[in-house]
């Protein structure tokens, strides 16, 4: 009798996923609980196990493939009867094509008219934006979102369609000139050049297209502190062998990542999200912590509550989640749900940078290199172990004062560590 493979729900806010892999093939028998598909969520790849002992017989979703919770995934054929006809999907999986980018060369021709679904650049589009949008002929990268995670509303577009100003009227000359394209000489097209094309992997292609939508959906601003750690090395320094013994590696990201809860903490409008509704205030304060998994890509580990872990607890959490997200073992909740991002940029030998603010957030805080530097300290010279912070924010929430005020509340943490 056939038995149907479900595409779970691999978490409490994951309703979808990308199929990345399929470990059998039609016709292979599978075990009960043995591993039979990928899913990658969120930059998270999740193995589902076989849910009964028979032999794989159709796969009804291909690799590649966007599947929501639910969704009918493959038949396995368990022993028995044979069912002398195929089951129909219950659920179709979602296929999710590329978006194409729009030609540079033809910036005011008609947008093509969008689809409904999840685009990669713009994120979630409702069967209702994308019909209005059609209709218009507007170009959604032109509308700002002001939904969850920046996605384009009803309101939105029709913000927009009530604000745009109307089209120039086209000459004669030139209409005529559009009603003989073929008499226009051919655009010249860019020389193929010699190379290579690195396949775009599930991460890599996730981490695009939330880079792109957030810069799509907030206007960027980033102001750079320097900060003293004199303090914080000192600190470390006689306390990190205490924290070996309980098995600890106390790293620099659990002081960077205490001072901005202290900052959180003084300035609650830093902890929020833009909303149609207004500006969300977050009780929790999650912390995401960006983590290179090199040529793979990067993927943001969250610490839930950070408010309530001491030192020591920041440290373990930091530790577990890094090496987790390295090897690959992180579950897609442990990506979900952060309020604030901290990159550590300095790893790599960079004094300061403007980093990406993680949508839905409000801003990401970049550490730069930890350098010892030649300052003035009270008409004095001196040598102290310095350091570039540059905070990234959403100008739509915080003004320059706020946003420095709480970069600075950082600063000062940092530099009285005790």
């Amino acid at each position: 009798m056939p038995v149907q493979v479900i595409m779970p729900q691999l978490g409490e806010s994951v309703v979808e996923g990308t199929l990345t892999k399929w470990l059998k093939a039609p016709g292979d028998h599978v075990d009960e609980f043995e591993p039979l598909l990928e899913i990658n969520t969120d930059k998270v790849d999740t193995e589902v196990p076989s849910p009964a002992t028979g032999t794989l017989t159709e796969i009804l979703a291909p690799e590649g493939a966007t599947v929501r919770a639910g969704a009918l995934l493959a038949i396995i054929e368990t022993a028995g009867e044979v069912s002398p006809a195929k089951p129909q999907p219950a659920v179709a999986p979602a296929i999710i094509p590329p978006a194409a980018p729009p030609l540079a060369a033809a910036p005011a021709a008609t947008p093509a008219a969008p689809v409904a679904g999840r685009d990669r650049a713009l994120g979630f589009i409702s069967p209702v934006v994308a019909k209005i949008a059609g209709e218009h002929g507007v170009d959604l990268f032109q509308v700002p979102g002001t939904g969850q995670g920046g996605r384009i509303t009803k309101k939105d577009i029709l913000a927009y369609l009530e604000n745009r100003p109307p089209a120039p009227a086209v000459p004669a000359q030139a209409q005529a000139v559009t009603s003989a394209p073929a008499s226009l000489p051919a655009a010249p097209t860019a020389p193929e050049l010699p190379g290579e094309i690195l396949p775009l992997n599930p991460v890599r292609r996730a981490t695009a297209d939330h880079m792109v939508m957030s810069k799509h959906t907030s206007p960027h601003v980033t102001t750079i502190m320097e900060v003293d750690l004199s303090r914080v090395i000192a600190h470390r320094q006689n306390n990190k062998d205490a924290f070996a013994r309980d098995g600890v590696n106390l790293t620099f990201t659990a002081y960077f990542i205490s001072a901005a809860v202290a900052a959180l903490k003084a300035y609650p409008l830093v902890n929020s999200s833009w909303s149609e509704a207004g500006i969300l205030l977050h009780r929790e304060i999650n912390i995401g912590m960006a983590t290179s998994l090199g040529e793979a890509g990067l993927i943001v580990p969250v610490i839930k509550n950070a408010d309530g872990l001491s030192l020591l607890g920041l440290a373990r959490q930091v530790n577990d989640l890094a090496n987790r997200a390295r090897a690959r073992q992180l579950k897609p909740d442990e990506v979900k749900g952060g309020t604030f991002t901290i990159t550590n940029h300095g790893i790599s030998g960079s004094l300061f940078a403007t980093p990406i603010i993680n949508q839905p957030q409000c801003a990401i805080l970049g550490v730069g290199i930890i350098q010892k530097r030649v300052v003035v300290i009270e008409d004095a010279i001196a040598i102290r172990p310095m350091a570039y912070l540059g905070l990234t924010f959403d100008h739509r929430i915080l003004d320059g004062a706020i946003a420095d005020y709480f970069l600075g509340k950082i600063v000062d943490t940092l530099q009285k560590w005790s």
